[in-house]
């Protein structure tokens, strides 16, 4: 087959990547009908398209047009520029200085949310609150947070000046906040930053340490708060307990390359705490590194269990992944056989967990290690993507396979559907004590510090949270059971 190739060195560019693009999806594609259309036919009506094209804009276009007619969202191409977001994202690291900003709803400033905790900013003294007035003495009024990133960032130790105002040690978007002029403020400062890696954590996790109490209707009360007690003689009736129980809380926001690790110094942390059991939250997390996921299962499950299986094109068995496979090589403490805690497990989920949190959550699930809770089956995105870097920087993702989960379970388009409802109503006063009630840092952001301003409003959040109030039931009643079934064995007569 002859097409013509443009003059336009920026069209004859597009037509180059729109040619390595048909031919990467014709041989890994999943759906080998491709959606019904002939595949030679659509390398020659683009190509047409991209040489008639007026620039180099419009004939990459034709790329994504084509992919387009494959009836696939996640089969697609991205721009240079849009690949190297996505590896900072999913590397995990950046050259930058460490913070991350967003304009505030109310009245568009460019607030800081956090400093990420070791980075330049944080040690220069930069906290959530702080309002950016300029970068490198350009005022940035106006400026969205992407437009100040870019700025931020750049060749690792170079140096970056910083003006900001500190207004309120309040959190960035709660609405009351006064506004003097910066010219009556006694705070303003400037700071050198010298741009270096930073590590970014998609990991939140706590000892939610309080008195929960489990009646025999299923009601739980979370009371976060501390107090002295005298040791005496208690008898538990069937119906009612109440027992201080420290419940280790992890909140994953994404699967990124160093998630597993940050996990792994998380539950060693927690386990040294003496918490009862786990709740991993992984509601609105949409996924990220498959083998990020494989990782993090090695901590919490023994021996060589299945995770998933890959299915391939008219959904023939590929390959049936388990820990301790080819897929499963990844070095450090997190390759051990056994898991680095055995203690009660709930995953929470929503429609917002897609991709490797349903991987994550059907492997827990089938392998009966965790049970599920959530109000909605998950996102329901069970295919796999493999990424290939094309010749002028851009990058195409092409599903070339599907996931099952160990039981057999479809992912796509179905989702992992929950064991158990969040149950739980939160206390009638629930919406006037929570800071979080119109959705101010409702979800959490890799690499968010949670300084002392803001530690007690996020307790108490997650105290009328129900999801978590379920979760903390379930956790209760396992370990009791645990602590019963323990005591009842040391009572049994042991023959020698």
């Amino acid at each position: 087959m002859k097409l013509p190739a443009s003059d336009d060195s920026e069209v004859f560019q597009a037509q180059q990547t729109l040619l390595e693009a048909w031919s990467i999806v014709g041989d890994s594609f999943v759906d080998d009908s491709f959606n019904g259309h002939y595949w030679p036919d659509e390398l020659k009506q683009h190509m047409l398209a991209a040489f008639a094209s007026k620039d180099g804009r419009a004939a990459f276009h034709e790329i994504e047009t084509m992919l387009g007619e494959l009836g696939d969202p996640y089969t697609r191409i991205i721009h240079a520029n849009e690949y190297a977001d996505f590896r900072v994202s999913s590397d995990g690291e950046l050259q930058g200085v460490g913070l991350l900003i967003a304009n505030e709803p109310y009245n568009n400033h460019l607030l800081v949310l956090s400093a990420i905790k070791g980075g330049p900013a944080d040690r220069a003294g930069m906290t959530t609150g702080d309002e950016v007035i300029s970068i490198n003495d350009q005022p940035i009024e106006g400026w969205t947070g992407d437009m100040a990133a870019k700025l931020l960032r750049g060749k690792g130790g170079t140096e970056v000046r910083v003006r900001f105002a500190r207004r309120t040690d309040g959190i960035p978007g709660v609405p009351g906040r006064p506004e003097p002029p910066l010219e009556s403020l006694e705070t303003v400062k400037e700071v050198k930053l010298r741009r270096e890696k930073v590590a970014l954590s998609p990991l939140y996790y706590t000892a939610l340490q309080g008195s929960v109490s489990v009646f025999a209707r299923g009601v739980v009360k979370f009371n976060v708060k501390e107090v002295k007690l005298r040791r005496e003689k208690v008898t538990l009736s069937p119906l009612y307990y109440t027992a201080l129980q420290r419940l280790g809380y992890l909140r994953l926001s994404s699967f990124s390359s160093n998630a597993a690790n940050d996990m792994h110094r998380a539950i060693a942390e927690l386990e040294r705490s003496g918490v009862a059991g786990y709740i991993l939250d992984l509601r609105d997390n949409p996924g990220g590194l498959v083998k990020s996921g494989i990782d993090i299962a090695r901590l919490l499950l023994d021996g060589h269990p299945t995770l998933f299986a890959i299915t391939g094109r008219d959904g023939e068995p590929l390959q049936e992944v388990t820990l301790g496979s080819d897929e499963d090589d990844a070095p450090g403490p997190a390759a051990a056989a056994e898991a680095l805690t055995h203690r009660p497990l709930v995953v929470l989920v929503n429609k917002g967990s897609a991709s490797a949190s349903e991987i994550l959550s059907g492997a827990l699930h089938d392998n009966q290690r965790a049970m599920i809770i959530g109000d909605t089956p998950t996102y329901g995105k069970g295919r796999i993507q493999s990424v290939y870097e094309l010749h002028d920087g851009s990058a195409l993702f092409v599903t070339v396979a599907k996931y099952v989960t160990p039981a057999g379970t479809q992912i796509d388009m179905k989702g992992i559907r929950p064991d158990s409802s969040c149950s739980v109503s939160p206390s009638s006063n629930a919406d006037e004590d929570n800071p979080f009630k119109d959705g101010t840092l409702a979800a959490f952001i890799p690499g968010l510090s949670i300084g002392p301003s803001s530690e007690e409003q996020l307790a108490a959040s997650l105290a009328n949270d129900k999801c978590v109030l379920t979760a903390a039931s379930v956790i209760q009643q396992k370990a009791g059971m645990v602590r019963a079934t323990s005591r009842l064995a040391a009572q049994l007569p042991r023959s020698f």
